[in-house]
Parts: C-alpha cells; sequence; structure tokens
C-alpha cells in the first residue's frame, strides 16, 4: 500500500541548494526519452524544473512551492507534466508517450507506483 500522504522533510542538504528528485525514462517514446525533475531552492521557495538531453520547455503544475510536496503531489506534478507548445519544432509533444519509469531518492515508493501502472496498462 503506498503512503500518498508521505512528504520528505528537505530536498536540500546544508551545502545544497539544488538537487535532483526525480528521473523518469520514458520507454515508448519515440527517443526513448529521459528526464530529470530538479528542485531548486530560490528566495525561500523551491521551485521545480524539468531537464531534458534536447533542451526543450517542460511546464510543472505546480512550479514552486513552499514545502517539499507530498507523494501524492509529486504523482501529480509528473503525470501533469507538459512540453510547452510554443515555438515547438517536428514531433517534439511526442516525447512523453506511455508511462514513465521512475526513480527517486526523496520518493523511493515512485518506482513501484509506476511499475504497477505500466503493468496495469500492459507496458511491462
Amino acid at each position: 500500500m503506498f503512503d500518498f500522504k508521505f512528504q520528505p522533510k528537505t530536498y536540500f542538504s546544508e551545502e545544497s541548494t539544488s538537487g535532483l528528485l526525480v528521473r523518469l525514462h520514458y520507454p515508448e517514446s519515440t527517443w526513448g526519452e529521459q528526464i530529470s525533475i530538479y528542485a531548486h531552492h530560490l528566495e525561500g521557495k523551491i521551485q521545480f524544473e524539468a531537464v531534458d538531453f534536447y533542451g526543450n520547455e517542460y511546464l510543472l503544475y505546480p512550479s514552486s512551492t513552499w514545502e517539499p510536496l507530498s507523494f501524492e503531489d509529486m504523482i501529480f506534478l509528473i503525470e501533469g507534466m507538459q512540453v510547452n507548445q510554443d515555438g515547438l519544432e517536428g514531433n517534439i509533444e511526442l516525447v512523453l508517450d506511455g508511462i514513465p519509469e521512475a526513480e527517486s531518492e526523496f520518493y523511493p515508493q515512485l518506482k513501484k507506483f509506476f511499475s504497477e501502472k505500466r503493468k496495469s496498462f500492459g507496458l511491462d
């Protein structure tokens, strides 16, 4: 059973103001896309950023928060992630095809959650 209310105490150590939260892999994507979601501590808030190899711009909701997200909210952030449609070229919107494989040291249950979801859709 998943603890959807689980919330890490922090994303940062005393020495860092940025950190990798989640690494996503989309096997069904045309390019087998990998996306990393980072957290940055800026002006008292936590800002979220999604980065891929191609430099695409992603829209995240929420884009910032005052405290770490709950497990449930992190799932919503991942599932709601979109490629910014302004200035798209080619078929870049196909990057987020399928259900991702996920790994996170802050949210260890993400791997199992998305693995079970992939299996329920016949993707593994």
